[in-house]
């Protein structure tokens, strides 16, 4: 009897194989999760993320928009509602044919405000490790200005879309916990 098990044919019958036969090892490894309101995000900057995850071999790229309760707790900016922002990506992601981008919908199944710890947890949880979070700079010392950050910071990798103007003095501190995509 033959099956399916994600998008590889397999069989449940017994299989040989030669004495001292290794399975090849996982080329890919990690999780790549583009934390962000995705509000003022251009194409062109999903599409850099993108490439990264693809050139560092990240076994999944994760965009996780946050709901708007969320970005209003966290920088009071206005944003549009959730599904818009949500539509839009996967917009870009039919457009640009980008069959292996996820795109997390866990805040929008919640529908309020999610504090950044109950997030990465999911995330953590969910999706295979190594786990690396894509932000901008502001997002970046935001998440520094959080308590939970050093707790968080020894666990994830940090990726900058951009070298930070100001740096919060913890985000400094664990400068070696994280680089920009442009030092690569």
């Amino acid at each position: 009897m033959k099956y399916f098990k994600g998008d590889h044919l397999v069989s449940r019958g017994n299989h040989q194989v030669p004495f001292g036969y290794e399975p090849p090892k996982a080329s890919r490894k990690g999780t790549l999760i583009y934390y962000d309101s995705f509000e003022h995000t251009t194409d062109l900057e999903l599409t850099i993320a993108a490439e990264y995850a693809v050139n560092h071999a990240f076994e999944k790229f994760v965009l996780y928009p946050l709901h708007e309760e969320s970005v209003r707790r966290m920088s009071k900016e206005p944003v549009q509602a959730y599904y818009k922002r949500e539509d839009r990506l996967h917009a870009w992601k039919r457009e640009h044919d980008q069959t292996s981008v996820y795109i997390e919908g866990w805040e929008g199944k919640r529908k309020k405000y999610t504090p950044i710890d109950a997030a990465l947890r999911h995330l953590t949880e969910y999706y295979p490790s190594p786990h690396f979070l894509y932000v901008t700079p502001e997002f970046a010392n935001l998440f520094a200005s959080f308590s939970s950050f050093e707790a968080w910071i020894v666990k994830i990798r940090l990726v900058l879309s951009s070298e930070p103007q100001r740096m919060h003095p913890r985000l400094e501190k664990f400068r070696h916990r994280w680089n920009t995509i442009h030092t690569q």
